[in-house]
């Protein structure tokens, strides 16, 4: 599951960096690109920080990534969608969102930090 997770976030990611550098490019600012590209680009990294811990998972069984994988998945959501609905024009009141998707992310690897460390005794 965690592999078919992370694919499906890899697959959205490539959508939406094509979609943002063939189709947003006709009526977005330049503000609102580097938005999309932000979202694109953290989208990637951390997706493929996901499929790193679900083939850790399956290498590693003993070692826990379910609460480190759902905390970043949930960055992922928070801090990518708000920059991609706002680089859409809708409300900029949603980049309030963004930090605490990114709050998310970072206690996801924080979470994974501890977690190795207390695996590594």
């Amino acid at each position: 599951m965690w592999i078919a997770i992370s694919a499906l976030n890899l697959a959205l990611a490539v959508i939406f960096g094509a979609f943002g550098a063939h189709g947003l490019k006709s009526f977005a600012t330049p503000e609102q690109l580097a938005w999309w590209s932000t979202a694109t680009q953290y989208f990637f990294y951390h997706a493929i920080g996901l499929l790193i811990l679900a083939v850790l998972n399956k290498t590693t069984p003993t070692f826990p990534i379910k609460y480190p994988f759902i905390l970043i998945q949930i960055g992922i959501i928070f801090f990518c969608a708000s920059l991609y609905i706002m680089a859409l024009g809708l409300p900029r009141i949603l980049g309030a969102i963004t930090p605490i998707g990114g709050a998310f992310m970072i206690a996801g690897w924080l979470l994974l930090a501890w977690q190795a460390m207390k695996h590594a005794k």
